[in-house]
């Protein structure tokens, strides 16, 4: 089932009666989810994301825009006629059922010729409970189970409607760190054989990463960028999803391109020439706006240092941090924002990092440039200096 967001916007009414203007929740979204896909809605807290899965829901009614599953616009239909299934952050479920008696609580409310016998019911959640694997709980009640089983069980009872849509309300949440990796791949494997249209709301980049076909990014209320998770982390169009993605986040320098060079504080780190594939205005760009010469916010990846005695950018060395897979360098410089910067190298590059200084050359591939006032993409290509 595919799902269609037209010019979708949800404004509330300021408290603060000395401020007239409304408060806007999420500012004219579109997008068109497609059929059996999972789409990540990603952001900071209070940015729309869950506002906007409410009224895909119906528990909320779009200020302006409609909203449509397949053809049949839903925009003023109630939630439990528009055949969607519902998991909240906080579980929701009934303390003094069962597992079973949870699960099957939608099928019970079921009238005229929906209704089910008690026999249909009880085979359909355990159907249900089978595809989360928790077909062994089924007698316990939820104080006996853990918080991944629990949570297990909101799904379970989610699906037993056979939903056409699926609504998760950042349901990994209240689990500790191990418990969400599990659970996360759970809700990726049942995504992936009941091909429901599923839409997952996080503030976790990394579970949205992990898990999603697309993934939406909105900040105040707007769309910032649509894509595949690996693109949007690559190819960002502005600062903001920049900074959003990635662990350890980008780090981010005060620049300056003069004569094709760009200069990190005093240090002249990359040729910089336009990238002849983009051009400014073509409908079929990319976001962002042409190199010039001037100020520029730099971005670099943690990974996109090489630390190396001969190295263009000049650091001090604060620490060498070994964290089993991944081994990190933090190390300061007068340009970057904050201070202090973060990066991952190879073990066998630690020998480079010695003393009160490490130097590093910066790869091109993951290196970017902003405009320094509203953060846009300054579309370009990079070459070493040698």
């Amino acid at each position: 089932m595919k799902i269609v967001l037209q010019n979708l916007t949800k404004r509330y009414p300021n408290r603060n009666k000395k401020i007239k203007e409304d408060v806007i929740a999420v500012n004219n979204f579109n997008f068109e989810i497609p059929d059996g896909k999972l789409i990540g809605l990603l952001g900071p807290s209070g940015c729309g994301k869950s506002t906007t899965l409410n009224m895909i829901c119906g528990l909320e009614k779009p200020t302006e825009g409609k909203i449509f599953f397949g053809e049949d616009d839903v925009t003023e239909l109630p939630p439990e006629n528009r055949g969607v299934g519902m998991v909240f952050q906080s579980y929701a479920l009934y303390p003094h059922l069962t597992v079973l008696q949870n699960i099957m609580f939608p099928l019970e409310n079921r009238k005229g010729k929906d209704r089910m016998t008690k026999e249909e019911m009880r085979q359909k959640a355990e159907e249900a409970a089978r595809l989360v694997q928790i077909d062994q709980l089924l007698e316990r009640k939820p104080s006996e189970l853990s918080g991944g089983q629990q949570q297990r069980v909101a799904i379970a009872r989610a699906l037993v409607k056979v939903p056409r849509v699926l609504l998760l309300d950042e349901p990994l949440s209240n689990l500790d760190a191990r418990l969400r990796l599990q659970t996360r791949e759970e809700i990726r494997r049942i995504q992936k054989e009941t091909g429901i249209t599923t839409v997952f709301v996080t503030h976790d980049q990394e579970e949205a990463m992990s898990i999603s076909d697309m993934i939406v990014v909105m900040e105040a209320g707007v769309v910032q960028q649509i894509a595949k998770p690996q693109q949007i982390y690559e190819d960002p169009i502005n600062l903001f999803v920049a900074r959003f993605l990635g662990t350890p986040p980008i780090n981010v320098f005060k620049g300056e391109v003069k004569s094709g060079i760009l200069y990190i504080g005093k240090d002249a780190v990359l040729k910089v020439v336009p990238d002849s594939k983009w051009k400014e205005g073509a409908q079929d760009a990319a976001p962002g706006v042409a190199l010039k010469e001037g100020t520029v916010a730099v971005g670099v990846r943690p990974e996109g240092f090489v630390p190396r005695p001969e190295g263009e950018l000049h650091c001090g060395l604060t620490a060498v941090e070994v964290m089993g897979r991944d081994t990190s360098i933090v190390a300061t410089n007068d340009a970057a924002i904050g201070g202090s910067i973060r990066t991952i190298v190879s073990t066998e590059e630690i020998a480079h990092a010695q003393g009160e200084t490490v130097n590093f050359h910066l790869k091109p591939g993951r290196t970017y440039l902003f405009d320094e006032d509203d953060g846009s993409r300054v579309r370009c290509k990079f070459l070493p200096l040698q």
